[in-house]
Parts: structure tokens; sequence; C-alpha cells
């Protein structure tokens, strides 16, 4: 993820402050983890620095200061080429799940124990993201930030049932070496 064009991406819909900034963010990427406001202002910093951002302005409107920041053009220009980069296809993949089973399998494990109770945690949270995405009034972000996990979760499941029935396979290769 990258902080500095999601916030770019933010500005475009006009200026804002850091503090509003960090609340569109948690709305449109409801999935994803929450910014730090330190991460937001730090960012805005940079944008500034580096030219893609500009100050606006300063208000107080009754409370502490807050400034106010805009794209600039080299900011609509960085977010574009940004935006229309093909994000290469990871070379290797190899995730927590993987590699569990792989070192429960050379270590005399039990790697069918781990997949059913793995399973069982992802059907939960599937379940969850369901719930969420079909509840009256989702936000059209909500919804397709779950299709997005409930599909990578449905992927993870799919391998799992693969492995599963390869273990006996799989293990009786690594006892004979």
């Amino acid at each position: 993820m990258s902080t500095r064009h999601i916030i770019l991406g933010l500005l475009e819909a006009g200026p804002s402050h850091g503090y509003d900034l960090k609340r569109r963010h948690d709305e449109r990427f409801p999935q994803a983890r929450p910014l730090a406001y330190g991460q937001v202002y730090t960012t805005l910093q940079r944008l500034v620095r580096d030219g893609l951002a500009q100050v606006e302005g300063t208000d107080a409107d009754g409370g502490p200061e807050r400034t106010l920041y805009r794209s600039t053009d080299e900011g609509a220009g960085e977010l574009a080429r940004w935006a229309g980069e093909i994000a290469a296809p990871a070379p290797f993949v190899a995730n927590e799940i993987f590699t569990k089973v792989v070192v429960s399998i050379l270590a005399g494990g039990d790697p069918a124990l781990y997949l059913r109770a793995q399973r069982a945690a992802h059907m939960e949270r599937m379940r969850e993201l369901t719930a969420v995405k079909t509840a009256a009034g989702a936000p059209p972000a909500t919804v397709l930030s779950a299709d997005y996990a409930l599909n990578h979760l449905d992927a993870d499941l799919r391998w799992m049932n693969t492995t599963a029935a390869r273990l006996t396979t799989l293990t009786a290769e690594v006892d004979a070496s």
C-alpha cells in the first residue's frame, strides 16, 4: 500500500485537512489498517516538500489551528502515473499458512489438523465479511473491500483443500528423504 498515493488520491477530491484525510481513508479502505494521524501528517509534509501538494491555508474555527492541503499539478500527474502502473504479480508466493504446513510436514507434526483449524478460521472470517457487505446500507467501498478479501480467502481455502488431499503423498516424500 502506498500511503503517499492514497493521500494524493484523497486530495484529488479537493483541499482537505489532515484530520479529514485520515477519516476519509478509514471510510474508503474499511478493511485496511487505519492510518495513524502522525502518518497522515508526515506524509503530507513529504508531499509538500516534494512539490506534490501544497498548503492552501490555515484556519482555527474556534479550535486548534488546522492546515488545509491541496494537490498540485505535479501531484495529480504523479497520481495518474502511479494509478496506471500495472502491479506485478508476486514472483514467489509463500505465506504463513504455506510455511506452517511445510514445517509441520518436515517436523513430523499434524498438518491435517492445522489445515482443518485454519479452514475453520477462514470460514468464520468469510461469514463476517459476508455479513458486512450484505448489511443494509453498506457503502460501496465496504462491499468492494469485502469482495476482495473474500476472493483471497476463497483462494486460500482452495489451496488448503488441494494440499489436504495431497498430504499423504507429501508426507511420504519427506519420510523417504
